[in-house]
């Protein structure tokens, strides 16, 4: 069987064809390390900034103790017709409070689940990307994306 051909990719529309497949994809998969072992899951970030994703987290998750024994995380994006997006980065816990406070607007669910904004199980992670890539339907391919 033949490798897919990649349709060609104009550079200047990268950071849109990748911006389009997080739209598109919403539910990224979240990467991070238990010592020597990997750990993946599914996240649902509550704010997207460009290639700056938030994500809300207990402090009792596992994840939690990953990250913060190492912050070097990714996420992976993949919509339906099979683009993906890696954002590689790092997690820091979001400490700037009137964004805290607008995100937790916006998020109602956060308020269903936790009370308050103060509850003290909350914390949201600010993903800082240092690299992001695009990869085009199988093409195996990857592009990079400026990081701005």
């Amino acid at each position: 069987m033949p490798k897919p051909q990649a349709a060609t990719i104009d550079p200047d529309h990268l950071p849109a064809l990748a911006a389009e497949v997080i739209k598109q994809a919403k539910f990224p998969m979240l990467a991070t390390m238990d010592g020597d072992q990997p750990r993946l899951r599914p996240v649902s970030p509550v704010k997207v900034d460009g290639f700056t994703i938030y994500i809300a987290n207990l402090r009792s998750y596992q994840k939690t103790a990953q990250i913060a024994a190492n912050p070097k995380v990714e996420l992976c994006y993949m919509d339906g017709e099979h683009n993906q997006v890696r954002i590689t980065g790092l997690a820091e816990v979001l400490s700037d409070r009137p964004l805290l406070e607008d995100i937790w607007r916006k998020n109602r669910l956060l308020e269903h689940y936790l009370g308050s904004i103060d509850n003290p199980q909350l914390i949201v992670y600010k993903v800082v990307p240092n690299r992001v890539t695009y990869m085009q339907e199988w093409a195996l391919d990857y592009w990079e994306v400026p990081v701005e």
